[in-house]
């Protein structure tokens, strides 16, 4: 016999991604509807360890919040228990402090936690859920790359800002006939480079999934400039490697936190200028991705996950994870969804159609 649910926690993890106060709302209002009392765990799991709040909501706290972008329960991408930074006099340590949060979480009388986040938060939550804490995860990312799922919400309006930023660029790169090299997230897939690089009609691409040689890649922009059209649009993703190559990093890993991809753009376009001549510049789009209201896609995949997984409480589904499975949302094993990154497939219908489109990957 299950125990009865009555008060449910949520938290957001890890980066922001337009749609986490959508999903907020959905499970909010889904357990008031059973008769639930909720409340939000800030920061990540820092409002069960002392160091942030733990919040009411009730429907008065979710109101109007769907079309918001950011999270109401802040979020952070520090915050693993099992890792938890600490200053010391010999510097930044880390100290496991699981056992600390599912001491608070029981203390707080919580029957279920709703974790909502990408790969490192729900690998957090695997672990948690693998120590006997009753939990069902939300897949959370831009960078769409968690298994088991068709999509997690977020990646849509990502894919949007960068395409309406590509678009702005072609105007200006064929005044001025130069080179333009966009950096966009994704960390080590290339989801939102390859979607927003063909929809906004890029010359090339670059994915991590297939390492470049830069003699191709400048190969396809003087092809352009001997064809009359005097300018051209690359779309790198931040993970984007050369052949025989490594990701370019602009901060290393430490205790804590893990390296940061970055700079790809950047060594691209003084390359490019080197070899080519042609006036090459760079743009970095970073944390405009994450930002803004989400699209009308991702408030309805964000308000069907929020309420699936309310259902999946009741149900003691716990270890699980909420999937899109068109047309269905479904479970799947916590496990299962973190186990692997999702990457893109190099059978993929859309590189089949870039490279019909004539858009080089650069290999």
């Amino acid at each position: 016999m299950h125990r009865p649910i009555r008060r449910i926690a949520l938290n957001t993890g890890g980066g922001d991604a337009p749609g986490l106060n959508a999903v907020i709302r959905a499970a909010v209002l889904s357990a008031i509807h059973r008769g639930w009392e909720v409340y939000g765990i800030r920061k990540g799991y820092g409002g069960l360890l002392g160091e942030d709040g733990i919040v009411r909501l009730d429907r008065e706290a979710v109101r109007g919040i769907t079309h918001l972008g950011g999270t109401i329960l802040g979020t952070t991408n520090r915050g693993n228990p099992f890792e938890w930074p600490l200053d010391t006099p010999d510097g930044i340590t880390v100290q496991d402090r699981s056992d600390e949060v599912i001491a608070a979480f029981h203390e707080h009388g919580f029957d279920a936690l709703i974790a909502i986040g990408g790969d490192g938060s729900l690998h957090i939550a695997n672990r948690l859920a693998a120590k006997g804490l009753p939990v069902v995860g939300v897949p959370k990312t831009i960078d769409n790359d968690l298994a088991c799922t068709q999509v997690t919400f977020g990646f849509h309006t990502a894919v949007q800002t960068a395409t309406d930023a590509i678009d702005k660029l072609h105007s200006t790169a064929q005044s001025h006939e130069r080179v333009f090299v966009v950096e966009v997230m994704g960390r080590h897939t290339g989801w939102i480079a390859l979607h927003s690089g063909v929809a906004g009609s890029a010359d090339v691409i670059l994915i991590p999934e297939i390492p470049y040689h830069i003699e191709k890649v400048c190969e396809k922009i003087e092809e352009r400039y001997s064809d009359g059209k005097r300018f051209a649009i690359v779309v790198a993703a931040e993970g984007a490697v050369p052949h025989n190559g490594e990701a370019v990093y602009i901060e290393a890993a430490r205790p804590g936190r893990a390296a940061r991809l970055g700079g790809i753009a950047e060594r691209l376009a003084a390359q490019i200028q080197e070899r080519t001549g042609h006036e090459t510049r760079s743009l970095v789009l970073g944390h405009l991705q994450r930002g803004g209201t989400p699209t009308s896609y991702d408030r309805l995949i964000a308000l069907r996950f929020g309420a699936a997984a309310v259902r999946l409480v009741a149900e003691h589904r716990f270890g699980t994870m909420v999937a899109l499975d068109p047309p269905n949302v479904r479970a799947v094993p916590l496990e299962d969804a973190v186990g692997e990154l999702k990457r893109v497939p190099l059978d993929s219908d859309i590189i089949e159609t870039a490279r019909d489109l004539g858009i080089s990957f650069g290999d």
